[in-house]
């Protein structure tokens, strides 16, 4: 498997993580369960013009949509076909940067994927068939990274309360309540989470609540052992019931299956049916 990927320059870095590209892409497993991790993505297969997700309580359930897709932030896993990911591009948003290129409220694609061609019409079939020609994968990470600063145009900036509740969001476990955070903005409660779900596509509480499994993840992925009433006092559980409780509300399986099953991916899990 080759790996390639290029961080774009500002002003596009502001709301892009990483621009990637995976080429060869295998796994011994047929599915893969992937877990929410606050942001969104968009991926183009570069093998065949087709994407299937499958119902993550029963796989025998599956819908098919075109090669161009972007997944919105979910609060909860979906399942994908890993024979899918042999040739395929794409690009990883930070927390609440995908709205620029959206052209509709990020919230209204929460657990959800749709095809780019629903929301960029016949410019999602170009990008595909430029980065189809691109001669090499430096030259496809730059198609990629043209169609963005050209899609968002002179949209690429953010709402200023949804700048600074992520900015205060990011000192997990310790987390600022919503009143805390309204009341430095000088937005209502209801405003605030009307504009955050807007450009973020989850609520400030499911946010952090999403953000918090995450550093579960990072803290029990180092493969060292695994002192289970530390990590969830650490990462701002109550106990260790509520803590067991988020995990499979967010994975659909407890930790010690993830461990058993974890991959160098944290958001990858083989699905064992």
């Amino acid at each position: 498997m080759r790996f390639y990927h290029h961080i774009p320059a500002p002003p596009l870095s502001e709301f892009v993580g990483l621009l990637w590209l995976y080429e060869g892409y295998h796994q011994p497993h047929e599915k893969e369960r992937l877990l929410p991790d606050g942001s969104m993505e968009l991926v183009i297969n570069l093998n065949e013009d087709l994407t299937r997700f499958y119902h993550p309580h029963d796989t025998g359930k599956f819908e098919t949509l075109r090669g161009s897709v972007v997944v919105g932030a979910h609060s909860e896993f979906f399942v994908i076909d890993t024979a899918e990911q042999h040739s395929v591009a794409g690009v990883h948003f930070k927390p609440g940067g995908a709205f620029p290129f959206l052209g509709l409220p990020a919230g209204e694609l929460h657990n959800a994927l749709v095809s780019l061609q629903d929301l960029w019409g016949g410019l999602a079939d170009q990008l595909r068939e430029r980065l189809l020609e691109a001669g090499t994968p430096q030259a496809r990470l730059l198609v990629l990274e043209q169609a963005l600063l050209a899609k968002a145009a002179q949209r690429l900036e953010r709402h200023p309360a949804v700048a600074f509740a992520l900015r205060e969001f990011h000192g997990l476990p310790h987390t600022p309540t919503i009143a805390d955070v309204t009341g430095q903005i000088g937005l209502s409660a209801k405003r605030f989470i009307q504009v955050f779900s807007g450009e973020v596509g989850l609520t400030p509480k499911l946010f952090c609540r999403v953000r918090r499994f995450q550093r579960v993840l990072r803290r029990i992925g180092t493969g060292r052992p695994v002192e289970w009433a530390a990590v969830a006092a650490d990462c701002g559980y109550f106990d260790q019931a509520h803590f067991i409780h988020d995990f499979h509300a967010f994975s659909g399986i407890n930790p010690s299956t993830y461990i058993a099953h974890r991959t160098e991916h944290l958001n990858h899990v083989p699905l064992i049916e």
